[in-house]
């Protein structure tokens, strides 16, 4: 069983550095027959070529090698190629030698004579590394991510779906989470995926978007070595790292119909093929997809297959925009100014007008939207809270405008009259003493004079 786990999850490829022919052939038969990619090379120059023009995992070499030794190699692999792992062989070894060899990096070493047994298990242990390497770092990214589950809603509609998710978190059904960009498809995926019996297991994200035809195959299903330019080595795909775990496909709509049936078979069936191979890999996947595209129009203009559809869209999940549910507004500002406060060392508030300001305003780019202009108020804002002037600077730092129709003015415009207004409302209350204006204001009166000054507010009477 555990030679079989191997044989599924991690195949490396090896460059085995040795001038003795005898010790050479039999060094590379014995690991073709664990049915590990062997690549031989004489000398120590021969070696550091192949290095230069072929992917490895693990490099084995002697150490006293024709033309260049094999601490030179090991020097060079640590400098240029610091994810390859190295075992070090000697007919010479001694304590301050293997000392020497591991404070260069070497993983392990051997001593001639040895057992092919030994030097087998010692490449397993390298494969198990690897492996938990692995592990840790999935874990890690989604413990950087863990600080995000917490869904910050109180409106109707995401009650609805809290509830949903915690009912198909616990079932193995595909899972297909509709709704515009921003509204946090991916953070609800992850969530249904740490709640469920596979939590333990890989969480794995493909953007269906980013990456063309060719590419978007590959990196789904893996490629064997030489199956295209530019395949210099047998590359794993998604399907076969997520195995018994999660995989989470990000615009599902926008993946190629000759991806599709290929999709479709791994559904059906749990099992593809990568490309330019023949042996059939099986896997156990969980598929969680993601879309922003109206779906079922997609199926009418044959860009998407409706049985794959179905097959995807076995739990449906909706996510509202945010102009749904302007109520959580005020939960996410103060989520993400006590977030990027903390981020950026700062101590800032946000005025009522401000706040006001963003909840008239319906956030075509959502959550994520939200999020942006939150964090640009608190990095550009010289005060200790964000007026209205601080968000209409972050909006228009980044060039937006709301434009729905030509009726609606941008969010510039609104933010803008809105300050105009209380502007002149607290100066002819305070009878345009501009010291107890700026108190009022809560800004200081550089600030206040800045505003009048962009404004061009002036008192109709100057005194």
């Amino acid at each position: 069983m555990k030679s079989r786990l191997y044989k599924i999850m991690f195949k490396p490829n090896i460059l085995l550095i040795e001038d003795d022919e005898i010790l050479r052939i039999t060094v590379s038969d014995s690991l073709k027959k664990m049915e590990w990619s062997v690549t031989v090379a004489e000398d120590g120059q021969e070696g550091l070529n192949s290095l230069k023009n072929n992917s490895f995992d693990i490099v084995i070499s002697d150490i006293k090698l024709p033309k260049r030794s094999g601490i030179e190699i090991l020097k060079e692999i640590k400098k240029h190629h610091s994810n390859i792992e190295v075992v070090m062989i000697t007919a010479f070894g001694n304590i301050e030698d293997a000392v020497d060899i591991i404070k260069l990096g070497a993983f392990d070493y051997l001593t001639k004579p040895f057992h092919m047994d030994d030097l087998i298990f010692r490449i397993r242990k390298i494969i198990d590394y690897r492996l938990l390497k692995s592990k840790y770092e999935i874990l890690m990214s989604q413990c950087e991510e863990y600080s995000m589950l917490n869904i910050i809603s109180r409106s109707k509609k995401m009650q609805v779906v809290f509830d949903l998710i915690e009912k198909v978190s616990k079932v193995d059904s595909n899972i297909l989470i509709s709704g515009e960009s921003g509204t946090g498809k991916g953070l609800v995926a992850n969530i249904i995926h740490l709640k469920s019996n596979r939590a333990k297991k890989p969480f794995v994200k493909v953007s269906c978007v980013a990456l063309p035809e060719t590419l978007l195959e590959s990196e789904l299903f893996g490629h064997e070595k030489g199956s295209f330019t530019g395949a210099i080595k047998r590359r794993l795909g998604r399907f076969e790292i997520a195995n018994q775990g999660t995989i989470f496909l990000d615009e599902v709509g926008e993946i190629p119909m000759s991806i599709q049936v290929k999709l479709l078979r791994v559904i059906q069936e749990n099992e593809f093929e990568r490309i330019g191979g023949e042996e059939t890999t099986k896997v156990d996947v969980r598929i969680i997809s993601a879309t922003k595209k109206d779906m079922e129009k997609a199926i009418k203009d044959g860009e998407f297959r409706e049985d794959l559809y179905y097959r995807l869209k076995v739990i449906p999940i909706h996510l509202p925009p945010l102009r749904e549910k302007k109520e959580d507004i005020p939960l996410l500002v103060e989520y993400f100014m006590r977030r990027f406060n903390k981020k950026l060392n700062r101590f800032v508030d946000i005025s009522p007008h401000a706040l006001k300001c963003l909840m008239d305003y319906d956030f075509p780019g959502n959550i994520r939207e939200l999020e942006n202009i939150i964090e640009r108020a608190v990095v550009l804002t010289t005060e200790d809270i964000i007026n209205v002037h601080d968000i209409a600077m972050a909006v228009e730092k980044d060039g937006f405008v709301s434009i729905r129709d030509e009726d609606v003015p941008s969010l510039k415009d609104v933010i803008s009259k809105t300050e105009i207004a209380h502007l002149m409302k607290v100066l002819n209350k305070t009878n345009w003493n501009k010291i107890k204006a700026a108190r009022m204001l809560g800004i200081s009166r550089k600030n206040l004079w800045e505003k009048l000054k962009a404004y061009n507010i002036e008192p109709a009477t100057q005194q």
